[in-house]
């Protein structure tokens, strides 16, 4: 049962653990884990204007270095319910294929790595140490979760990690294309412009805010923000909206508001890319308001023995080479790349939070050889050492 994902995987899925809430999918995983040997510490964080949100983490004590599973149970909303073919917290299989929210992102990667933990221990001989890092808060603010867990295994437990795989959705369309190395960063911003109020017919007396905050917009999309790297794209700022609040077609606004997010490479850190922005802003000028929040920094992990174990896992298991990548969004290796190597491999990525989000059976089983593989890699490495 314990080698089989998809119990557990349908076990996650019925627990409604919307952002920040873990509902039972922490006692689901703490029996798993134990069963298989593990300790397990489950710790609340909190912090004013943020919900406090409860984490996990669990490990199997054996020898040479600490390689752990990281990843999330919580879940976006479902949305409208009438939409979705079966209900989303009532996980179906049907045509081989299991449905239901988090199915691949990601209780379903859950279930595979503790699967994947399982079969390898079935095998006997020496084993690792092995750990699981999981949050209830990643689809969210990501404050009470992974960074402050990290922290408080480090300070309280006085545990490290050594190598770290992330069970995000990585492989386009089919398992074994792609794992994830590094991540851009993103920015965050909102740029409100002032200017005074006036009647359309006295455009002489009044200051159009929305004509600046065009202009400024123009500044920031106009030319490329660099050409990228050899492992990253270019860096991309796109506009989400632009609102003047203005209830009647007869009046210059006093103020117009943009929001914008840009993914930026490792050519940049978060304080370089505020000033890339206020520099271009400042090209136009007048009064204008600019809030920025970094929500995660560019980061890469460059190859070695953790990809290298990854790779060989994935080809020995399905066959394919997958791509080194850093595309996509943020993930909580942001946060444990600063701990040790981290690299992200997970199921495919056709319909996370999707309505009749989905995972066909035969990926989640086959995730769970590639992660009992890449344990093996990295363990004979280490006994080779």
């Amino acid at each position: 049962m314990l080698t089989n994902p998809i119990p557990l995987a349908q076990a996650l899925i019925r627990e409604p653990s919307i952002t920040p809430l873990s509902a039972g999918c922490f006692d689901v995983l703490e029996r798993w884990l134990k069963d298989l040997g593990f300790t397990v510490w489950r710790v609340v964080f909190e912090e004013e204007g943020h919900p406090p949100t409860e984490n996990l983490y669990a490990k199997r004590v054996g020898h040479g270095p600490n390689l752990c599973f990281a990843g999330h149970i919580d879940v976006v909303p479902p949305g409208d319910t009438t939409q979705w073919t079966h209900p989303p917290f009532d996980p179906v299989i049907k045509d081989d294929v299991l449905y239901g929210r988090g199915a691949e992102d990601m209780k379903g990667a859950i279930a595979s790595m503790i699967a994947g933990v399982a079969r390898f221990l079935e095998r006997g001989g020496a084993a690792p140490n092995l750990s699981f890092l999981l949050t209830a808060d990643e689809e969210g603010y990501a404050i009470n979760g992974t960074q402050k867990a990290l922290r408080w295994m480090r300070e309280t437990l006085g545990e490290t990690i050594d190598y770290c795989v992330v069970g995000e959705p990585t492989n386009p369309t089919f398992l074994g294309e792609m794992a994830k190395i590094g991540r851009r960063g993103s920015l965050l911003g909102q740029l409100t412009v002032h200017g005074r109020q006036g009647h359309v017919a006295y455009p002489h007396l009044a200051d159009n805010p929305i004509t600046r905050l065009v202009a400024m917009l123009h500044a920031l999309k106009a030319e490329p923000v660099d050409e990228g790297n050899a492992w990253f794209p270019p860096s991309n700022l796109e506009v989400t909206s632009i609102d003047a609040v203005n209830p009647t077609h007869n009046l210059i606004p006093a103020s117009a508001t943009a929001h914008f997010n840009i993914r930026f490479n490792d050519g940049f850190t978060g304080e370089t890319m505020q000033q890339w922005v206020r520099e271009r802003c400042n090209r136009v000028g007048g009064a204008y308001d600019l809030h920025m929040r970094v929500s995660g920094e560019s980061f890469l992990c460059p190859p070695g023995p953790l990809s290298d174990a990854l790779i060989r896992a994935c080809q020995i298991v399905t066959g394919h080479v997958p791509q080194l990548s850093t595309t996509g969004g943020t993930s909580d290796a942001r946060f444990i790349r600063e701990y040790c190597p981290v690299i992200e491999f997970g199921t495919t990525g056709f319909t996370p939070h999707q309505v009749n989000e989905r995972v066909e059976i035969q990926v989640l089983d086959q995730l769970a050889d590639v992660y009992a593989q890449w344990i093996k890699e990295l363990n004979d490495c280490h006994l080779k050492a």
